[in-house]
């Protein structure tokens, strides 16, 4: 698999990361040890997790498979804090939680450092200065060697990404993850512009719309897909939608013409957005897996591109489209 810089540092990673948000839930044990299996075989390593994915499950799962079914060294390891669900005010980015929930993932990982240790969101009852200043403490302890943000708006990553290059000494900020597919493409309005003005990596979730992408939901909603299940029927359902089915439409016409997958095109045209790094592939079996991975032989020609962009534009107007006269 090919792999790209992970923004503007000396980390390689491979063009499509490994996501583990179902770990745990969805996905048990031995599914998750196969997809983990087959992503490597296909030269897969950078496995994308979280504190909070299925309880902590995700990072525990990945943890037990370490020294197993690949080496440690072999992979790059992106996991994310400040999420503190079951509590009034659900992100904490406070220099306290972050640096006790950083122990606690690399307890569950079994590792002593984390390869990218992302801030799940904003929080906006925390100082900025007071949340960057545990991503210091972090990489000088040796425990983290490189940090991003998630979730951003384009003004909050370029308010951290500025603030941190202030300093000489400070960690910078080198990537961000939003979602991003054909499906969502807001990010493009002020996020993906900041990250390629500062050099920041974009690691786009769902790059397959929440799954609505792959067609399966065009005749109704399988009983085995996500938005049957009652963990992500509501996450799915905003993309059900009449807009949103003229562009799976057209990513199936496009599958058709080139004689692959509606997934393929939606991942191969997200892989190749500008400023992204690698597309998180989240997926429930390691068969779902392995017809993802295939989309590494895939480039989408210049006239399927363009088609696609068209038929997925987001809306604009003020300020980010502005003319002057």
């Amino acid at each position: 698999m090919e792999q790209r810089h992970l923004g503007r540092t000396g980390q390689r990673v491979s063009r499509l990361a490994l996501g583990t948000m179902t770990w745990g839930r969805d996905t048990d044990e031995h599914e998750a040890r196969d997809q983990l299996k087959a992503y490597v075989e296909a030269g897969g390593n950078f496995i994308d997790t979280a504190d909070v994915y299925a309880d902590s499950t995700a990072e525990r799962l990945i943890g037990s498979f370490l020294g197993d079914v690949v080496k440690r060294e072999e992979v790059v390891i992106a996991t994310k804090a400040a999420s503190a669900p079951g509590t009034q005010r659900r992100l904490d980015a406070s220099r306290t939680h972050l640096l006790s929930a950083l122990e606690g993932s690399l307890r569950r990982l079994g590792t002593d450092y984390i390869d990218l240790w992302q801030l799940h969101a904003w929080d906006v009852h925390t100082p900025l200065e007071e949340t960057l200043s545990a991503l210091d403490s972090a990489v000088s302890m040796g425990k983290v060697r490189y940090a991003g943000v998630s979730n951003y708006t384009g003004w909050q990553t370029a308010q951290a990404a500025t603030w941190q290059r202030a300093v000489p000494g400070r960690t910078p900020i080198v990537s961000t993850q939003v979602e991003y597919s054909l499906l969502q493409r807001g990010v493009e309005r002020e996020v993906v512009p900041a990250a390629l003005d500062l050099g920041l990596g974009v690691l786009p979730w769902s790059p397959l719309g929440r799954g609505v992408l792959t067609g399966k939901y065009r005749t109704g909603t399988p009983a085995d897909s996500r938005a049957a299940s009652p963990h992500f029927a509501g996450f799915v359902q905003p993309y059900l939608t009449e807009g949103s089915q003229r562009v799976v439409t057209a990513v199936g016409t496009a599958a058709d013409g080139l004689g692959v997958s509606p997934l393929e095109v939606a991942l191969a045209w997200v892989r190749d957005r500008p400023g992204v790094t690698a597309p998180i592939v989240g997926a429930r079996t390691a068969a779902q897996l392995r017809g993802a991975l295939i989309v590494e032989e895939l480039v989408l020609p210049k006239e399927i591109r363009e088609a696609l962009d068209e038929v997925s534009a987001p809306a604009a107007g003020y300020p980010e489209v502005f003319r002057r006269g």
